[in-house]
């Protein structure tokens, strides 16, 4: 069997492997999963806790059984001792605030496990050092009182970063294994930790992805409590561990413990909702997720659980679409599944009809479709587990021995009723994640194919097949080459192929589904389905997964019925009838192959040796394969018989004789002429008189979709090659222009749209775009190349709209898309024209842009640069740009250059898409901000620039904000310094709350006083060995005076050398004059020894804020010791 191979004699548990193989060295794609991991025995994998989830309880809001301190408040240091997990006891108020500790029982090791083991098990390299840690903390604080503690505690943790380290996971191992304690733990650590929980945050990560399933019950309720706690903290990073803990729920599973985990990790989400909104991505991941899960919740029992979901992801799809839209198209499989829930219903019709009220920036379900699904989602529905097994029998089991893993998998993740809906994940994640190296390719590995194969068979519901096949041909239905990738798509031909001769049931129902899914997936975007599926066999073609396809499609196994419908639906791929003399030959390669008995494993695409109809070419399957070398004189003539067909086979009479029957006779006459002729002049005279038939009142309008299929087939040369002249001229443009189907496009524009015959003629040229996709750029094209269509091109979107699209702006995209794959020079030269004609289908999104800039050179950049410059190409306006640029962000690296390139040639000020520096991160975003900051450094800064550029994140290794503002501190120091001095004081009036500004889980991060303040010590330090005046300037020592003397002792002492440059400064008494002069180049800190003399001229307060500082008190003058000021740095 294919997908079901007899077990080798020997025994060997598949589990064992799994766990054994960790040791050994993985490659670059699988070590963040299964290094350190591996899948444990099966028999490890039961729990047996003292206390089952439900009798443990979900946590309360202060802590399980924990005090009532809010956490993180000013509470002295409190190092507690370990206690037995053994009936805890809750500690009473005056329990918890003791002052003196007791010591702990055997040596400051807890009484309580963390993982579940057995005596058989070795000891757990992460279990042991938390238990040291414990014994650090205890020991530390033994027989002391509360503050003597506190200051034992302090001290160890001062002497370095190991010391830190060890306590704060002695503190972190308390909280898991002490329930009665956890509040006052966390209070702790909250207060001892100096790296922003970085530490913690790794442990639980490791702990979630390493051993969430040997967790003692007890242990999984304080993580989970613990999550919970570091959100409503803020905790930076938190959003990264709750979007690993959900990827432990896991799909397919109804068990009390999972759908515990999926309630509680809901219940923070919903609860935190201000705190999920930050995070575009925290956003997608849990829509995503809850959609999956709604599935598997719809039994009497789960209905108040599936109702929570499906209320939280309408409100966050509805409220944050364009977060959810970076999901791609697996957004749209997953909403289709839950759509008859009444109140998805509702959504999934706006999503289809009504797009604009889920987005201003939404387009339609074709935007949506066409947009690829990242790793990340169809990863994050496979538990670590799960994916450690699937990535173990894809890289490490051979072939013909993958039967006694695949049953220990089944019997682990698919042998309920509920589990048939897992398989969607898991065929998807084989199919966009599981990418082997051509190493493994080459090899005699499991394949892919197997594996889908194999859990297609294992499918009993009629329901979750369909979903499967869906699943497996999903990336064909709008495959794109420049976009997606051809290892998406290999597994689906891969899985017909190689089950024709064991499972033959098993390709018949993949191509009937493959030929379905095209009239039927979405009826207005059949074109584009078509397109699609058709561009992914040829892509299979070219990168010779299947060297022809003939041998499938043609196969005796398929029912007639079957291969008919495949003639008819992919006719290209096809053979056409063998002359008798190669029928003999085929007959000879069969029995010579027949005679062979081995099985080559050469290539994870066995060759089957019975079939002579399979090319023995070697599969290239990654996109960076070599080209394949040629063949020998022996394998051209088998591969002759193959080749698709040649365009003088279409145009023989048979092709078309089916279609002929159907037409009148006249029809038939002048068709039969037209498949005759010769010569493109006698193409055009006969194509004149069909168009006057169709024009005449007793035309048949039945025989339409008849005719158009014969002149698709007829006129298919037509639409090969490129369309535009190499030398454009008048001339060679309107010879270019003169092709039989331009009749109809010439009849059209001699038409006015109110005449009769006007709409019969579109009605054709609609069925022809049906035939014909390529129709619709080649109209663009005459439209802009015949002098007689000068000024007619909104007869494009008469024509757009009797199309069975119906949209302008989605057929159109359609028609470039098409035309950026058949021709870019032909892209580039309608490019103009488009963008001045369309303006609202072009200006309001970057889709357009993006098919541009992705095809284009360097040449062909300039070439639209000078249009811009000129004035005939606009491809921005103010009210779109910054959106588009955002969208940009996720283009390839010269797509980002082209398309900043494109916009500084237009006249649009920077300060309209300044707004963008809060989208981009210093490693993720480099073009954006390299273009930026040349743009930048060019301009006088405004204040809102100011406050854009000062309100990214501080990180060390990103020097943007500070080499712009050296830059400005240089060329406009006074400017500069009275927007900085707004800033300040500005921000210094707010109310402020105690947070980090380091988050990089807020999307739009808010500027505040501690950022201002961070900047500018950074600017302080790389201006020290600098002759330069900045911050000599009265305005920035008025606003250092302002701000230190109202902030916090932590601040003051964070931003002691800052706050120095101020302190000698004093405000005049008498109010100063208007002009200034600039103050000494020395700071007031450099001056030593003698007292610094006043300056009698100040800056004139010119801001309403500056006014107001006046009014405040000054912080107290201090006689201190002179230093240089700028150079020293007291962290």
């Amino acid at each position: 069997m294919l997908y079901e191979v007899l077990v080798d004699a020997a025994v060997i548990n598949p589990a064992s492997q799994w766990r054994h193989a960790t040791h050994r060295k993985p490659n670059a794609r699988q070590r963040s999963l299964v290094n350190g991991f591996g899948g444990a025995h099966p028999a490890d994998q039961q729990f047996r806790p003292p206390a089952s989830i439900d009798d443990v309880g979900p946590p309360s809001p202060v802590g399980p059984q924990g005090g009532t301190e809010k956490a993180g408040s000013p509470q002295p240091l409190t190092f507690l001792q370990p206690s037995s997990l053994v009936a805890p006891c809750p500690l009473g108020p005056d329990e918890s605030r003791r002052e003196v500790m007791e010591p702990s029982p055997a040596k400051g090791k807890p009484q309580g496990r963390l993982l579940v083991s057995t005596t058989l098990d070795a000891k757990d390299e992460l279990e042991e050092r938390l238990e040291r840690c414990v014994g650090i903390v205890t020991s530390l604080t033994n027989g002391l009182s509360e503050r003597e503690a506190n200051d034992a505690i302090t001290a160890n943790v001062c002497k370095g970063p190991q010391q830190h380290e060890e306590v704060c996971l002695g503190l972190f191992a308390l909280l898991l294994t002490e329930p009665p304690q956890a509040q006052r733990c966390y209070r702790d650590l909250t207060l001892v930790n100096r790296d922003g929980m970085n530490v913690i945050l790794i442990k639980i990560n490791q702990i979630l992805m390493e051993k969430f399933l040997k967790l003692q019950d007890v242990c999984r309720t304080q993580l989970v409590w613990l999550v919970r706690e570091l959100v409503k903290s803020g905790v930076i990073g938190a959003d990264g561990v709750l979007m690993t803990l959900m990827k432990q729920i896991a799909g397919g599973d109804i068990t009390s413990k999972n759908l515990w985990l999926a309630e509680n990790v809901l219940d923070i989400l919903v609860d935190q909702r201000e705190w999920v909104l930050k995070s575009g991505m925290l956003i997608a991941m849990s829509v995503y997720t809850y959609l999956r899960l709604i599935v598997d919740h719809g039994t009497p029992a789960l209905l108040v659980l599936r109702q929570k979901e499906v209320d939280f992801c309408i409100g966050l799809l509805r409220e944050k679409f364009m977060e959810c839209f970076i999901i791609g198209r697996d957004l749209v499989r997953l909403l289709q599944i839950v759509a008859r829930i009444p109140e998805m219903e509702l959504l999934w019709k706006d999503l289809l009809h009504n797009p604009q009220a889920l987005s201003p920036q939404f387009t339609g379900l074709l935007q949506l479709l066409t947009a690829r699904t990242s790793r990340k989602f169809l990863a994050c529905r496979l538990t670590p587990d799960m994916e450690t097994k699937l990535l173990f029998m894809t890289s490490r089991v051979r072939f013909g021995q993958q039967k006694r893993y695949q049953d220990w998998f089944q019997r682990q993740y698919l042998s309920t009723a509920e589990s048939q809906s897992l398989r969607c994940d898991l065929i998807r994640y084989i199919c966009g994640v599981v990418h082997p190296s051509n190493e493994v390719l080459s090899s005699d590995i499991l394949p892919r194919w197997a594996i889908i194969g194999w859990l297609l068979t294992t499918c009993t519901s009629n329901v979750a097949a369909s979903n499967a096949k869906l699943a497996l041909f999903y990336d064909w239905l709008f495959f794109s080459p420049e976009k997606d990738s051809i290892m998406n798509i290999e597994p689906a031909i891969l899985v017909m192929h190689h089950s024709m001769k064991p499972h033959p049931a098993i390709t018949a129902t993949l191509l009937d589904f493959m030929c379905r899914i095209i009239p039927h997936f979405f009826p207005p975007l059949e074109g584009q389905v078509r397109q699609g599926v058709f561009n992914s066999l040829t892509f299979i073609m070219e990168k010779r997964v299947l060297a022809h396809l003939a041998p499938l499609f043609d196969n005796p196994k398929l029912d007639r019925e079957l291969r008919s419908m495949l003639r008819e639906r992919f006719a290209e791929f096809c053979s056409s009838p063998s002359p008798p003399t190669e029928g003999r030959d085929e007959g000879a390669n069969e029995m010579k192959m027949e005679e062979s008995v081995s099985l080559e494993m050469d290539n994870h695409v066995l060759l089957d040796k019975e079939d002579g109809c399979y090319d023995n070419t070697e599969a290239a399957f990654s996109d960076d394969e070599e080209e394949i070398n040629n063949k020998g004189e022996g394998n051209k003539k088998r591969e002759f018989r193959f080749h698709p067909i040649k365009e003088a086979i279409i145009e023989e009479p048979a092709d078309i004789t089916p279609y002929m029957d159907q037409l009148d006779d006249t029809m038939k006459e002048k068709v039969l002429q037209l498949q005759k002729g010769s010569d493109t002049e006698t193409h055009c005279e006969v194509m004149q008189e069909i168009v006057d038939l169709i024009l005449e009142e007793d035309f048949d309008s039945e025989q339409m979709s008849t005719l158009a299929s014969c002149l698709a087939e007829l006129f298919k040369g037509h639409f090969r090659g490129d369309v535009l002249p190499d030398e454009i001229t008048e001339e060679s443009l309107e010879e270019s222009v003169c092709k039989p189907v331009c009749l109809v496009f010439r009849n059209l524009c001699q038409m006015q749209e109110d005449n009769s015959g006007f709409s019969v003629l579109l009605e054709m040229l609609a069925e022809l775009y049906q035939k014909q996709p390529k129709i619709g750029y080649h109209l663009l094209f005459y439209l802009k190349a015949s002098k007689a269509a000068m000024g007619k091109m909104s007869l494009y979107e008469s024509f757009a709209q009797a199309t069975a699209l119906g949209d302008l702006h989605t057929c159109l995209m359609m028609d470039m898309k098409a035309c950026q794959e058949d021709d870019i020079r032909l892209l580039c030269y309608l490019t103009p024209s488009i963008y001045t004609e369309f303006p609202d289908e072009t200006l309001r999104s970057g889709e357009l842009l993006n098919m541009i800039v992705a095809v284009i050179d360097s040449t062909q950049l300039q070439e639209l640069m000078c249009h811009v410059m000129i004035g005939n190409l606009v491809m921005f306006r103010k009210d779109s740009v910054l959106n588009i640029l955002i969208q940009s962000l996720e283009w390839e690296t010269f797509e980002q250059y082209s398309t900043w390139q494109l916009f500084l040639a237009h006249n649009i000020p920077l300060e309209t898409i300044i707004p963008i520096l809060q989208h981009l991160k210093y490693k993720e975003h480099p073009e954006a901000l390299s273009c930026l900051l040349l743009q930048l450094r060019r301009e006088k800064p405004s204040g809102e620039m100011v406050k854009m550029v000062l309100s990214r994140p501080c990180h060390q290794e990103d020097q943007f904000t500070t080499s712009i503002l050296r830059h400005w501190a240089a060329k406009h120091d006074d400017v500069l310094g009275e927007h900085i001095k707004a800033l300040l004081i500005k921000n210094n009036n707010l109310p402020r709350k105690r947070q980090s500004l380091r988050s990089s889980s807020s999307k739009l991060a808010q500027l505040t006083l501690e950022q201002i303040l961070e900047h500018m010590d950074n600017l302080r330090l790389n201006l020290s060995n600098t002759k330069n005046s900045f911050f000599t300037q009265t305005p920035i020592l008025q606003a250092l005076q302002h701000v230190q003397a109202s902030c916090d002792e932590a601040h003051k002492m964070r931003f002691s050398d800052l706050f120095s440059l101020a302190e000698e400064y004093e405000e005049p008494s008498s109010k100063p004059p208007k002009s200034r002069r600039k103050a000494p180049a020395s700071s007031p800190r450099s001056r030593k020894g003698a007292a610094t003399p006043v300056s009698n001229e100040e800056e004139s307060a010119s801001s309403s804020a500056s006014e107001e500082e006046d009014s405040k008190p000054k912080a107290p003058k201090r006689k201190r010791k002179g230093s240089s000021a700028v150079a020293s740095d007291s962290d």
